[in-house]
């Protein structure tokens, strides 16, 4: 079983790459309630567990199903490339009562009981109200549980997206789409992603937004019906060390040759992130650390390279070097103190 998607000449011309700050608050709380989705995410499920324990998840949970439908209305697809959280949930509360209330209906049908349960008879009947309910259920849950995090979390997520842009510059988007994720394969008109249901779509001239996602982890996922362009949501790079503190990444060898705050941003640097980034990643002031990436890549240990209205930093192949297998034995040597010269050699008696 597989979803396909079908992509017709002007698809081509129409793909983006785009965040959802409202997208990631959705499977935040979708990710409370998946057991398998904690591997990366267990210093975050830490840190949040109280400020989760005071919110009422219950409603949105029962829009989540395992396997089925969720309200397309309730996490639509990114009406921009860097649209804010505020720009999004504005959106879900204009939403069309009657076409929020079909497509609720949908979602409730994947759950046994929830079409007849009283919260779901109730939003089948009073649709504008449902929409203001879960547009402030979600509101909240981004104040609880993503938007403190929210500068480190966009960081990584742009970060795919500039290295997945260059990659399209490189390659064209044939070979992208299935370097996005092993379950995807690519024949030339047509995105294959092997699931345990089967659908299919035309783009019908669309195209296709591919959108990185923190929380969706190990999940990919399709879906979005018309009117909605249809989006193909992947797990984004560097998840792994998205919750390291830095001073748990950084070797002691790479603090002793750099100093502990210069290594600490080096090391930071798995992926591409900006000044601001960093500076609340490593909560250093920005002008400490724009001071010392300015080092850094006067050193040739970075690069730096505009993405939009921002600069964003990434390790030069030596940066990579530092930091990676090869820092304890680089670092030493560097930092090693000269051996004291040698006693000139006594010479035998003639």
């Amino acid at each position: 079983m597989a979803s396909r998607l079908h992509f017709g000449d002007d698809d081509f011309l129409r793909c983006r790459f785009a965040i959802s700050p409202l997208w990631e608050t959705q499977e935040a709380v979708r990710t409370l309630r998946r057991p398998d989705r904690h591997a990366y995410q267990a210093p975050w499920l830490r840190r949040i567990r109280d400020a989760a324990a005071g919110l009422d998840l219950a409603p949105l949970w029962l829009l989540m199903p395992r396997r089925g439908h969720s309200p397309d209305w309730l996490g639509a697809p990114p009406i921009g490339p860097a649209a804010t959280f505020e720009e999004e949930i504005a959106a879900v509360r204009a939403s069309d009562p009657e076409a929020a209330r079909e497509d609720t209906a949908l979602s409730l049908a994947c759950t046994p009981g929830a079409l007849e349960s009283p919260q779901g008879r109730a939003w089948l009947a009073d649709p504008a109200r449902m929409i203001e309910e879960l547009a402030d259920a979600v509101e909240e849950a981004w104040r609880a549980l993503i938007a403190p995090d929210w500068p480190r979390l966009r960081a990584l997520l742009e970060a795919d997206v500039a290295f997945h842009s260059r990659r399209l510059a490189e390659v064209g988007l044939g070979t992208l789409l299935p370097e996005l994720d092993s379950r995807l394969s690519w024949d030339g008109r047509t995105l294959t992603l092997a699931l345990h249901t089967e659908h299919a779509r035309d783009l019908g001239g669309q195209g296709l937004v591919l959108m990185p996602s923190v929380f969706s982890w190990p999940d990919v996922i399709t879906g979005f019906e018309p009117p909605w362009q249809p989006t193909l949501v992947y797990p984004a790079r560097g998840i792994a060390g998205l919750w390291t503190e830095s001073g748990e990444r950084t070797p002691e060898a790479l603090v002793r040759l750099l100093g502990r705050n210069r290594a600490e941003v080096l090391a930071a640097l798995d992926e591409p992130a900006t000044t601001t980034a960093l500076a609340h990643r490593l909560r250093l002031a920005p002008s400490s650390v724009s001071a010392h990436l300015t080092v850094l890549r006067d050193a040739g240990l970075l690069t730096s390279r505009r993405y939009g209205h921002q600069v964003l930093y990434e390790r030069t192949p030596l940066g990579v070097t530092l930091t990676g297998s090869g820092t304890s034995q680089v670092a030493r040597t560097l930092t090693r103190t000269p051996p004291a010269a040698a006693a000139p050699a006594a010479h035998a008696p003639g």
